[in-house]
Order: structure tokens, then C-alpha cells, then sequence
């Protein structure tokens, strides 16, 4: 992805401790989680199969080689993972095809991010070709690049994703803050070492020394983060 946001920046523009803000996707800046557990339920109903409600905090968050594959050792379903991953990302991205709603606050925090060119990179579990059909509502030229989950080895809760959208931004973890909807994209974040605001969608997450919980990314802009990170410094 091309973007105007200038990527080897290793502070803002203000010289604050705040160098980077590295974003969650679905659930976050996007009104997407319910659509994956549609797409789950109509698949799993396909193969003739009913998902327990409960299974819905189990596998929010996570990738798809996790999530997938708890349902398929859930239901009993006769199908292999690969081919589950192949018709997930279809029926998802059919009900993405028309309309992505964005979460409330989104477009202004973007906004307000690259009109004052802070380094931001979108960093997702989700596969590239479902992160590139999103982009097109959040706007691309918003971001550095977007780091998928088909493009790293390991993709959270492992810190791997963050890791490495810190390092090609030139920023170091602990100045970088994270948001974050679920307790999964939290321990990724954690785990790289970088400060952490969690806005929970489907699963509550709990305080914590280094992360901050908030209900709305309304309640995030600009001078929270960099207030933030004064705080925890």
C-alpha cells in the first residue's frame, strides 16, 4: 500500500514519546467481528452443523488457523482446514462486498492521525486479501502498510504482527500504542512490549499495569495517546 505517512519516522512531528500507532482491523476500526461469526454460522450450518453461542468469545480475535480449527474440533465437521479457511474468506467477503461499516470514532482518529503525520500502520490477524478489500474504506494512503496474518509466521496472540510493524516504521515497541478490541490482539500488543489501549467489542477486557480499557474509540484522539504515553514513562 502507498501512504503518504512518512514510515521511517521515529518520532511525531511534535518530538513526543509517542512514535507510532499501530491499529487493530476488524472490531476495532472496523464493524466486522459480527460478520466473521456470520460467515462461521452459515458455513457450519452448510455442513450441516450449529454453532454454540458461547464458542463466539472463544474465537474472536484470533486467527483464522485458530479459530477454525476450535470449530472444526467443536462440531466433528469433516473438512480440512485449509478448505474451511478457503470458505470463510469467501462468504466474509461477500458480506463485506457492498458496505464496511466503520466503528464510531474511526474515520476522525484516522484522520487526525495522518493530518498530523503520525507514523500508523494497520496491523491484523486477518488474511491479505480480506485486509486489502477493508482498505478501501479506512483509506489506504492513511497507513505506512498493513502487516497480515498470512504474512508473518507466527500472528497474534504472538507479539510477532507488532514486532514487526514497529521495526519497519523505525519505532521502538514501548514508544508504539496499540489498539485493540480483543483479549487476543491485547496479549500480541503486550507481548512486544508496546502500550496498549483495549476497546473490547464482543468480550470484556480487563485492566491492566500498562494498558488502558475505554468503551468508544470516540474517547481516543490524538492528545490521549501522547497523554498516555507521558504517563507510563
Amino acid at each position: 500500500m502507498t501512504s503518504t505517512v512518512p514510515a521511517s519516522a521515529a518520532r511525531t512531528a511534535d518530538g513526543s514519546a509517542l512514535q507510532a500507532v499501530l491499529l487493530d482491523m476488524d472490531g476495532t476500526l472496523v464493524d466486522t467481528e459480527g460478520f466473521w461469526w456470520d460467515a462461521e454460522v452459515a458455513v457450519f450450518a452448510e455442513l450441516g452443523h450449529r454453532l454454540d453461542e458461547s464458542w463466539r468469545d472463544i474465537v474472536v480475535g484470533g486467527p483464522m488457523s485458530r479459530s477454525a480449527g476450535y470449530l472444526i474440533q467443536a462440531t466433528g465437521a469433516e473438512i480440512t482446514l485449509a478448505e474451511l479457511t478457503v470458505l470463510l474468506n469467501e462468504r466474509f467477503e461477500a458480506r463485506i462486498a457492498d458496505h464496511v461499516p466503520l466503528m464510531p470514532g474511526a474515520e476522525r482518529l484516522l484522520a487526525e492521525l495522518a493530518r498530523n503525520n503520525v507514523p500508523t500502520a494497520l496491523v491484523s490477524a486477518s488474511h491479505r486479501r480480506v485486509i486489502d478489500r477493508i482498505m478501501l474504506s479506512l483509506g489506504p494512503e492513511r497507513f505506512a502498510f498493513s502487516v497480515a496474518g498470512d504474512e508473518v509466521a507466527r500472528t497474534k496472540p504472538h507479539p510477532d504482527p507488532y514486532l514487526t510493524a514497529a521495526t519497519r516504521l523505525g519505532a521502538h515497541p514501548s514508544r508504539c500504542a496499540v489498539i485493540e478490541d480483543t483479549a487476543t490482539g491485547v496479549a500480541a500488543a503486550e507481548a512486544a512490549g508496546c502500550r496498549v489501549v483495549a476497546v473490547p467489542s464482543v468480550a470484556a477486557i480487563a485492566p491492566a499495569p500498562g494498558r488502558t480499557v475505554v468503551s468508544s474509540l470516540e474517547d481516543v484522539d490524538l492528545g490521549f495517546l501522547r497523554s498516555l504515553m507521558a504517563r507510563l514513562n
